[in-house]
């Protein structure tokens, strides 16, 4: 879901949470609270304890610095993606948070160590900026480019509770070959339209892995006016579904008591996704138990690019996974924007991997970016990507 920019962009999917993989890869300092805190997806709590190092905090911390300079730490994105916005969150640190803060981003191939990311290519999405202490602080990043790895820096010392990537994930197409998960946040699936989100967020059951707890799925309020709940998902691309996974893993007097899922090809000419006559049906009204992994077959090989899962008439669900393969041109499309999108240096990378491409033609072939379509494209290289 691309947020306009009227909008708040904490809609947007956190990037860097634990949730969807995210990690804390270094911290040049983390001697008070550890550097893994700042991407848990709860919200931060305040401790009345004290260890042996002071009192404690949920979040990252370091010591008081004495020298020059100023301490940072390096977060991998779960999904990689465009970076819209960032919250750094110094909840409960009031007179130990830093006064200023800036934030980095960088693009690499594979998954580099700390000291293959300290010689990397690094660019600024927020310049060194006034940060207030046991506050939300929000900054949107204008930077359309596609990152793996962002660095918070703080000026000198001190603590802040969470750090909240906020943007719309841009896979690797190279790893979207075969059935996988459509609708699954990693692969560029997002929720864009809910009916209730009274008790946790709907795009919860796009998440990664299993749900742990209750709170990791969609809950709706309880409805008394003998309607449905439902939620609209859009797809990460046009595509044939083959199966179905409807999870109510942890619900259980409040789980859904039925459940439909329907699809919809919006690039055959749909105009309005509100036009019932438009969906069909990809797995009909079925009974659903409670704390169960439904799985279920898809009732139809038409391509589609959005579902809509309906429940009835009301209830929580863990996960809804949909498992099937792109259509060619939707991988295509996904190839064109993920090479559009690199930075100058993984796009190099992926281009001098393939085999043909010399070390004059990488650069003349990424001075013709943006490409308008895969005719724009050298025909190994293609066949390269596609593969």
């Amino acid at each position: 879901m691309t947020v306009p920019e009227t909008a708040d962009f904490r809609q947007l999917p956190d990037l860097a949470s634990r949730v969807l993989a995210g990690s804390v890869v270094y911290a040049n300092d983390e001697l008070f609270a550890e550097r893994e805190n700042l991407i848990e997806p709860e919200a931060p709590v305040s401790s009345a304890d004290f260890g042996h190092k002071g009192k404690v905090y949920d979040g990252w911390e370091t010591r008081r610095r004495r020298e020059p300079g100023h301490d940072h730490a390096i977060v991998r994105l779960g999904v990689p993606g465009v970076v819209r916005g960032v919250v750094i969150d110094t909840a409960w640190f009031t007179g130990n948070h830093p006064p200023y803060a800036s934030v980095e981003a960088t693009g690499v191939e594979g998954h580099p160590g700390p000291d293959e990311l300290a010689r990397a290519d690094w660019v600024t999405l927020v310049e060194k900026s006034p940060v207030k202490g046991d506050a939300e602080n929000a900054f949107p990043v204008s930077d359309g480019r596609r990152f793996t790895h962002v660095r918070l820096s703080i000026y000198p010392d001190g603590g802040v509770a969470r750090f909240r990537v906020h943007g719309e994930p841009v896979p690797d197409p190279r790893f979207l070959d075969g059935t996988i998960d459509l609708a699954a946040l990693e692969n560029g699936g997002d929720v864009v339209d809910c009916s209730d989100m009274y008790y946790s967020p709907a795009c919860n059951i796009l998440a990664l892995g299993r749900a742990r707890i209750m709170s990791d799925g969609w809950e709706n309020a309880r409805r008394r006016d003998g309607g449905n709940d439902h939620v609209t998902t859009r797809l990460c691309g046009r595509g044939v579904i083959r199966r179905v996974e409807i999870d109510t893993s942890y619900f259980i007097g409040n789980a859904a008591g039925w459940a439909s899922l329907r699809g919809v090809d919006a690039d055959a000419g749909v105009d309005d996704l509100d036009d019932p006559e438009a969906w069909f049906d990809v797995v009909p009204k079925t009974r659903l138990q409670p704390d169960t992994r439904h799985l279920l077959r898809s009732g139809s090989d038409a391509p589609a690019t959005h579902v809509r899962l309906d429940v009835f008439p009301d209830g929580g669900l863990a996960r809804l996974r949909v498992h099937g393969e792109l259509t060619p041109a939707a991988r295509e499309a996904a190839t064109l924007r993920w090479l559009n999108l690199l930075p100058d240096e993984p796009a190099r990378s992926v281009l001098a991997g393939i085999a043909g491409m010399d070390d004059d033609a990488v650069p003349r072939l990424l001075a013709r970016r943006p490409f308008s379509g895969m005719a724009a494209l050298p025909e190994g290289v293609v066949r390269a990507l596609l593969r």
